[in-house]
């Protein structure tokens, strides 16, 4: 089991999201209370507060919160848009296949998830195409 997205919600409804290995982020939240993450999807390191709500991915969970909760962040076709986060289940199939032929070092847990969605997509008869 490897993490897909390592996240988790404070009181306030803040989500707060570590991408990479060394991403910390702090937050104070309403209550006053400083919430951390850290860890990216190697390690899931956060603040021991009884009152946040786990929001990680995990790659044994149901396919449908993997295909929900894990984002692929993008630069858009030609690499020049702002940096822009999209659901597994969002991304065109153009996209999936792309990213699945250039990037060759994602994480194995991620080439699997897009893996399984062109899958889910061929046995479901969807096809997500670009506007």
């Amino acid at each position: 089991m490897k993490l897909l997205r390592n996240a988790f919600q404070t009181p306030d409804g803040t989500i707060m999201i570590s991408r990479s290995q060394h991403d910390y982020r702090e937050y104070k939240d309403d209550n006053g209370k400083r919430y951390m993450i850290d860890g990216g999807l190697a390690y899931s390191r956060r603040s021991a507060h009884e009152d946040q709500v786990d929001m990680c991915v995990w790659s044994d969970d149901d396919f449908d919160i993997i295909r929900e909760g894990f984002s692929w962040g993008s630069y858009g076709k030609l690499g020049d848009q702002p940096l822009t986060y999209v659901k597994l289940k969002e991304m065109t199939n153009v996209h999936l296949e792309a990213c699945l032929e250039t990037q060759k070092n994602m994480a194995s847990q991620i080439r699997e998830a897009m893996e399984k969605e062109l899958q889910y997509r061929e046995v479901n008869k969807v096809f997500v195409n670009e506007d």
